[in-house]
Protein backbone atom coordinates (compact mmCIF):
# COMPACT_ATOMS: atom_id res chain seq x y z
CA UNK A 1 0.00 0.00 0.00
CA UNK A 2 1.33 3.44 -0.91
CA UNK A 3 0.13 5.65 1.89
CA UNK A 4 2.70 8.38 1.23
CA UNK A 5 1.65 8.89 -2.37
CA UNK A 6 -2.00 8.92 -1.36
CA UNK A 7 -1.34 11.60 1.25
CA UNK A 8 0.74 13.72 -1.10
CA UNK A 9 -1.83 13.62 -3.88
CA UNK A 10 -4.71 14.59 -1.62
CA UNK A 11 -5.53 18.29 -1.66
CA UNK A 12 -5.98 19.98 1.64
CA UNK A 13 -9.29 21.72 2.15
CA UNK A 14 -9.53 24.12 5.11
CA UNK A 15 -12.24 23.49 7.69
CA UNK A 16 -13.12 27.20 7.91
CA UNK A 17 -15.19 28.64 5.09
CA UNK A 18 -15.35 32.40 4.67
CA UNK A 19 -18.43 33.99 3.22
CA UNK A 20 -17.91 36.57 0.48
CA UNK A 21 -14.85 37.98 -1.20
CA UNK A 22 -11.90 39.30 0.79
CA UNK A 23 -12.04 43.06 0.95
CA UNK A 24 -9.24 45.28 2.21
CA UNK A 25 -10.39 48.64 3.61
CA UNK A 26 -9.24 51.65 1.59
CA UNK A 27 -8.42 53.79 4.63
CA UNK A 28 -7.90 52.86 8.26
CA UNK A 29 -7.94 55.44 11.02
CA UNK A 30 -4.96 54.81 13.32
CA UNK A 31 -5.45 57.96 15.38
CA UNK A 32 -5.17 57.34 19.13
CA UNK A 33 -8.47 57.25 20.98
CA UNK A 34 -9.40 56.80 24.61
CA UNK A 35 -10.48 53.32 25.64
CA UNK A 36 -14.27 52.92 25.84
CA UNK A 37 -13.98 51.89 29.51
CA UNK A 38 -11.72 54.82 30.40
CA UNK A 39 -12.92 56.65 33.52
CA UNK A 40 -12.20 60.08 32.03
CA UNK A 41 -12.76 59.33 28.34
CA UNK A 42 -9.80 61.50 27.36
CA UNK A 43 -6.21 60.84 26.37
CA UNK A 44 -3.30 62.17 28.45
CA UNK A 45 -1.36 65.09 27.02
CA UNK A 46 1.92 63.17 27.08
CA UNK A 47 3.39 59.93 28.36
CA UNK A 48 5.24 61.84 31.08
CA UNK A 49 1.94 63.32 32.31
CA UNK A 50 0.35 59.86 32.30
CA UNK A 51 3.28 58.31 34.18
CA UNK A 52 3.19 61.03 36.84
CA UNK A 53 -0.40 60.10 37.74
CA UNK A 54 -0.38 56.34 37.01
CA UNK A 55 -0.21 53.70 39.72
CA UNK A 56 0.40 50.04 39.12
CA UNK A 57 2.09 48.58 42.18
CA UNK A 58 2.56 51.91 43.89
CA UNK A 59 3.30 55.36 42.49
CA UNK A 60 5.43 55.45 39.35
CA UNK A 61 6.71 58.97 39.93
CA UNK A 62 10.15 59.98 41.15
CA UNK A 63 9.04 59.79 44.80
CA UNK A 64 8.84 56.00 44.54
CA UNK A 65 12.61 55.81 44.12
CA UNK A 66 13.18 57.38 47.55
CA UNK A 67 12.01 54.15 49.29
CA UNK A 68 9.12 55.98 50.92
CA UNK A 69 5.66 54.69 51.70
CA UNK A 70 3.00 57.33 51.46
CA UNK A 71 5.51 60.11 52.00
CA UNK A 72 7.13 58.55 55.09
CA UNK A 73 10.31 56.52 55.25
CA UNK A 74 10.09 52.91 56.35
CA UNK A 75 12.18 53.55 59.46
CA UNK A 76 9.76 56.23 60.66
CA UNK A 77 6.86 53.76 60.56
CA UNK A 78 8.32 51.86 63.54
CA UNK A 79 8.88 48.15 64.10
CA UNK A 80 6.56 45.62 62.55
CA UNK A 81 5.04 43.27 65.11
CA UNK A 82 2.41 40.58 64.52
CA UNK A 83 -0.92 40.97 66.22
CA UNK A 84 -2.13 38.53 68.83
CA UNK A 85 -2.62 35.11 67.21
CA UNK A 86 -0.60 35.99 64.09
CA UNK A 87 2.82 34.55 63.27
CA UNK A 88 5.42 35.55 60.70
CA UNK A 89 7.22 32.22 60.51
CA UNK A 90 6.23 28.58 60.84
CA UNK A 91 8.84 28.05 63.55
CA UNK A 92 6.95 30.44 65.83
CA UNK A 93 3.84 28.22 65.81
CA UNK A 94 3.09 25.71 68.57
CA UNK A 95 4.91 22.37 68.26
CA UNK A 96 1.78 20.54 67.05
CA UNK A 97 2.02 22.58 63.82
CA UNK A 98 5.74 21.95 63.39
CA UNK A 99 7.33 19.96 60.60
CA UNK A 100 7.46 16.22 61.07
CA UNK A 101 10.81 14.52 60.54
CA UNK A 102 11.22 12.36 57.43
CA UNK A 103 11.32 8.61 57.93
CA UNK A 104 13.93 6.49 56.20
CA UNK A 105 11.22 4.85 54.06
CA UNK A 106 9.94 8.24 52.89
CA UNK A 107 13.44 9.44 51.98
CA UNK A 108 14.11 6.24 50.01
CA UNK A 109 10.76 6.56 48.20
CA UNK A 110 11.60 10.14 47.19
CA UNK A 111 15.12 9.29 46.05
CA UNK A 112 13.95 6.37 43.90
CA UNK A 113 10.95 8.23 42.49
CA UNK A 114 8.52 5.93 44.31
CA UNK A 115 9.83 2.74 42.70
CA UNK A 116 11.05 1.34 46.03
CA UNK A 117 7.47 1.32 47.34
CA UNK A 118 6.40 -1.28 44.76
CA UNK A 119 9.58 -3.36 44.48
Amino acid sequence: MRVTSALCSATRTPLIRFVGKRSIPQSVDHAPRAHPASPTGTLPNSFAAYRAKAQQHGPLGRASFNSTIGGHSGASLGPVKPQNGEFFDRTELPSRFGRLPWTQAEMEAIETGGASMFA
